[in-house]
């Protein structure tokens, strides 16, 4: 199996497309010849993206601010591509947060928890019938290594991302035979090639950066996986190696070393 081919009248939509994973991935399928689907809350740096990839690719970018947290926005983005050719969706849009759950603004939790997990539930289940009845298509969802261990101080994205792990693998195996793909993405931790010493985080400082993984190196992993119908790509050697530890480390032993690592990140 390989990704869908690009045509004029199929779109990958790609959600988070203004930052990150997202927009690493965007860029590598227009360079790939596929039209887009922008989508992200910041519509001024969707638009200068959408810019970029059409002059230099000569592709079709179109621009859709939404924020996929919101109910309302949500809905009306899946009504709006329902009867649209989408062959390709990334649902990487997504937040998190560290401390103690029960001090966490509760706002911010419940938005975390329609973004990470509703949205991609929805999303995905929009755009499948689509892809089945084509018998064409390639989903990739963005889930976590951290979804694979019970982490304190992290307990909302673990819930989260623990879900949209579970959720991806499952259908993996359900569209065997349809025509359409289904991949997990499960990174550790991303970032850009180069931080500003005043811009690193106490992660960029303790994480040697040989281990870190990059979102050019992450979207081009991920691709490669996608066209080979993979069930799971781990990208990066610090997010092998945690998918690895989490595998076999007893969790009574993990997850307290977890969370106080994490708390730090409060």
């Amino acid at each position: 199996m390989t990704l869908p081919a690009p045509s004029i009248d199929a779109r990958a939509l790609v959600t988070g497309a203004s930052q990150g994973i997202g927009m690493a991935i965007a860029r590598d399928l227009a360079k790939l010849g596929h039209n887009l689907i922008l989508v992200a809350r910041r519509a001024d740096i969707l638009a200068q993206l959408a810019d970029e990839l059409e002059r230099k690719h000569s592709i079709i970018a179109e621009v859709y601010p939404c924020d996929l947290a919101d109910p309302d926005q949500l809905h009306k983005l899946i009504d709006d591509i329902r009867d649209r050719n989408i062959n390709i969706i990334i649902n990487s849009a997504g937040i998190a947060s560290f401390g103690p759950f029960i001090n966490q603004d509760w706002n911010y939790e419940t938005t975390q928890f329609a973004l990470n997990a509703t949205a991609v539930f929805e999303l995905t289940h929009a755009v499948l019938p689509g892809m089945i009845r084509r018998k064409t298509g390639a989903i990739c969802n963005v889930g976590s290594a951290a979804g694979n261990i019970p982490i304190p101080n992290n307990a909302t994205y673990v819930l989260t991302k623990a879900g949209v792990n579970a959720f991806t693998e499952a259908l993996h195996y359900e569209l065997k035979n349809t025509g359409v793909s289904c991949t997990l993405l499960a990174p550790g931790p991303v970032r850009d090639a180069i931080i500003p010493e005043n811009e690193k985080s106490i992660v960029d400082k303790v994480v040697p950066d040989v281990l870190w993984t990059t979102y050019e190196s992450c979207a081009k992993e991920t691709l490669e996986a996608m066209a080979k119908n993979r069930r799971r790509v781990v990208p990066g050697p610090l997010s092998k190696a945690m998918n690895v530890v989490s595998s076999v480390a007893p969790t009574r032993v993990l997850s307290p070393v977890m969370g106080w690592f994490y708390k730090k990140m409060s």
